[in-house]
């Protein structure tokens, strides 16, 4: 009996083990990005890494809930790079009512294997300007014409460019997906919009949805083309698990402000300039340094303009100059404006998201002013305060011969005992003037001789004027 016990509890046991692994298996769920505000490259770093984990994860698919203006041309061609060649389907779906896929979005929308819409929401406005970097193309006059030809100017041949280049990507895109390529292309050429019901009208996008249950039933059954396979969706029972931005990624969001990468790179300046000012600090010199090197990985993963790189530059490194050979403020008054011009010019883009505060360049030019004037305040002062140190100190001061043979001897002068040598013969006890040092000896003269230079005694000639 205690035997067929054993043999039971043994076959328990391992029918616990067989059957545990199966019983924490995780059903396959489709992911859900968040991608909201401004596209840059905190976004395109999250989008990258959601869709490689959820090929990891072996996910079904990817869903992208989107809402937003616009953004940055490289952010979103990366995007898409990622979405082009994902190894799942990749929906995309622009929600909740009141959102939108302007710009940069309306291309993200046109790459996806599916592009659906909530009621209530929009997409279009996709010219260059505001995907950043150039100018619109400018419309053609109505007074253009054979008669009234001009030479194209450089920067509308650089806008013409620009647009071209934008239709042609996304053209190919619509054309990939089946979607309304001749609508894709107004939205670049003429900034068209459409909301979300004229949107399925015109073939733009594939579906309607008023939240993520409509959508995945919506989605049930459909066949998507993957990497040149044949992909049928299969969402019945589908779960969902929303991937929502870590702290790296909204570190990444907050750093990459342009705003916010400028005050770093200021502090790290100040911090390092007050560290060489006063040597062993280290808290200066330490969170200057931390703040400096995240300030420049911050302008470089923003697409910044290398003359205002160059400007900022040569603006701190005027500032410092003035910092350490006082000029009395005109150092640092160049260093200021070139800084302000560099900051102007630094971000290029047109996206209103990535430009540079004038409000902050107001206030980082003034507290630039301000130091530059302490440094000019503290160099005039100290030009005009007698040397109390040094050896331009000793020059003018009396003392008292100790012992003298010929033109050299010993003087007495701050209770030192200095070497000495002059050109007049000195008796122990008088009193002489420094009037220069050589080495270590000084050389003085008599004190009356250095007295009547300053104020000659009265001649006789003088005398006998006063007399008569």
């Amino acid at each position: 009996m205690t035997k067929s016990f054993g043999i039971a509890g043994l076959l328990l046991c391992a029918l616990l083990l067989w059957a545990v692994p199966g019983s924490t298996q995780r059903s396959p769920s489709a992911l859900v990005l968040h991608v909201d505000g401004a596209i840059g490259p905190a976004s395109s770093d999250y989008v990258a890494k959601g869709i490689a984990k959820a090929a990891e994860e072996k996910s079904p698919m990817v869903i992208i809930r989107m809402d937003t203006p616009g953004g940055l041309d490289s952010s979103m061609r990366e995007i898409i790079k990622e979405i082009l060649g994902a190894p799942i389907p990749i929906i995309t779906y622009v929600s909740p009512s009141g959102a939108r896929a302007a710009s940069a979005g309306t291309y993200i929308l046109f790459a996806s294997h599916i592009a659906a819409m909530a009621p209530g929401t929009n997409l279009g406005a996709a010219t260059p300007v505001q995907i950043g970097g150039g100018s619109p193309l400018s419309p053609p006059s109505d007074q253009d014409g054979p008669d009234n030809e001009t030479e194209p100017k450089a920067e509308d041949a650089s806008a013409s460019k620009a647009v071209n280049d934008s239709v042609a990507y996304i053209r190919s895109l619509a054309e990939l997906r089946g979607r309304n390529a001749d609508w894709a292309e107004s939205a670049v050429r003429a900034s068209a919009s459409l909301s979300a019901n004229a949107a399925l009208n015109e073939n733009v996008v594939d579906l309607t949805a008023r939240d993520m249950n409509e959508l995945m039933v919506k989605l049930h059954g459909r066949k998507v083309s993957v990497n040149g396979s044949d992909v049928i969706l299969d969402t019945q029972n589908l779960s969902r698990i929303d991937i929502l931005p870590n702290w790296r990624t909204k570190l990444l969001g907050a750093i990459t402000n342009p705003n916010i990468a400028l005050i770093f790179m200021m502090i790290g300046i100040y911090g390092l300039l007050f560290e060489f000012m006063n040597p062993g600090a280290l808290y200066p010199g330490t969170i200057g340094a931390v703040c400096l090197i995240v300030g420049l990985y911050a302008l470089a993963a923003l697409p910044v303009n290398y003359a205002g790189i160059a400007l900022i530059i040569l603006g701190i490194a005027l500032m410092i100059g003035e910092a350490f050979s006082p000029s009395f403020g005109i150092l640092g008054v160049g260093g200021i404006i070139a800084f302000i011009f560099g900051a102007t010019i630094l971000i290029d883009t047109d996206v209103p998201q990535f430009q540079i505060s004038w409000p902050l360049l107001a206030s980082l030019a003034i507290i630039s002013l301000a130091f530059v004037v302490l440094v000019a305040r503290l160099a005039f002062t100290s030009h005009r305060r007698a040397v109390v140190s040094g050896r331009e100190e000793m020059i003018g001061k009396i003392g008292i011969v100790d012992d003298w043979t010929g033109n050299r001897g010993h003087i007495i002068v701050h209770s030192e005992r200095w070497r000495a040598a002059s050109a007049n013969a000195l008796d122990k006890g008088q009193q002489i003037r420094v009037i220069g040092i050589r080495g270590l000896t000084l050389n003085v003269e008599p004190e009356y001789v250095a007295t009547t230079a300053y104020n000659a005694p009265p001649t006789m000639e003088t005398k006998n004027a006063n007399m008569d």
